[in-house]
């Protein structure tokens, strides 16, 4: 099978799909001919499936694929700058959640939207890992607890000693500051030997996050639970993650238990140009 098919009865030659390439790997061999590929195109392709997506024709298939089998670009359904701004500033990370689970399917939808985001050479090597259930939550609160503390023995950084000491503290009377009762949390984990996968992840669950909050949904960066589940032991048990992963980003999950009124004031952007 060819890398790209082309319907000549609709190709235009407006050569927008080889513009778009990432790789260069279509191209024109002659002023008035149709798109064909490079010599070993297959192999440096990284799927990003936008020469079939862009061409505004239908022309091109990929490996196949038809450009009817792709669900289209809704310009209606496309938000407005307002709308994407206030959208975007109204967002807060939620520390106190309801007792009520996020179905199963509901997530999946989330994580569904969240394979979209973009991941470096479109490698899309993120894994998910959903935790459910209070007891499980804080148990894992209590290991990274537990971790805490033997930092605090061993660190001779003040700045970190002051912030885990009050974490600790609180949670010695019972005050969840690690996973704030949150009933579920989802981790984003990869094969470490990959390039650039941190980012990856971190993108993803961006967008995660604000997927979520489209539907009414709370969450709260877990940064105690990503950095003990990346040096703890006893954690990454409990996680048992694929051999090779690593954890580069969680979140706490729910629905919230109050809503925001007004959006906070933050510090102004710090811009250089040149």
């Amino acid at each position: 099978m060819n890398l790209i098919e082309i319907d000549t009865t609709k190709c235009q030659r407006d050569r927008i799909c080889a513009q778009e390439c990432p790789g260069k790997l279509i191209i024109f061999p002659e002023k008035d001919s149709y798109p064909t590929t490079i010599e070993k195109a297959e192999e440096f392709c990284i799927d990003c499936g936008h020469c079939i997506a862009v061409c505004p024709h239908g022309a091109l298939k990929l490996k196949g694929l038809e450009p009817e089998e792709l669900e289209a670009v809704n310009q209606e359904l496309l938000p407005s700058s307002s709308q994407v701004r206030h959208f975007l500033t109204s967002r807060r990370s939620v520390r106190t959640f309801k007792k009520q689970l996020v179905s199963r399917q509901q997530i999946e939808a989330l994580i569904d939207i969240a394979r979209h985001a973009p991941t470096g050479s479109n490698k899309q090597q993120v894994y998910w890992l959903v935790i459910e259930g209070r007891d499980k939550l804080h148990h894992m609160a209590s290991l990274v607890a537990d971790w805490m503390r033997l930092m605090l023995q061993h660190s001779q950084d003040e700045a970190l000693k002051s912030r885990y000491g009050r974490v600790v503290e609180a949670w010695d009377q019972g005050v969840d500051r690690i996973l704030r009762g949150a009933p579920q949390v989802i981790i984003a984990h990869a094969p470490a030997s990959e390039f650039g996968v941190a980012t990856d992840c971190a993108i993803s669950l961006a967008y995660l996050e604000l997927a979520a909050y489209s539907q009414g949904l709370g969450t709260c960066w877990a940064g105690f639970l990503t950095t003990a589940a990346t040096y703890y032991p006893p954690l990454q048990e409990v996680l048992q993650l694929p051999e090779g992963h690593q954890p580069y980003g969680a979140l706490m999950l729910g629905y919230p238990l109050y809503k925001y009124h007004r959006i906070p004031q933050r510090q102004p952007a710090r811009i250089t140009w040149r």
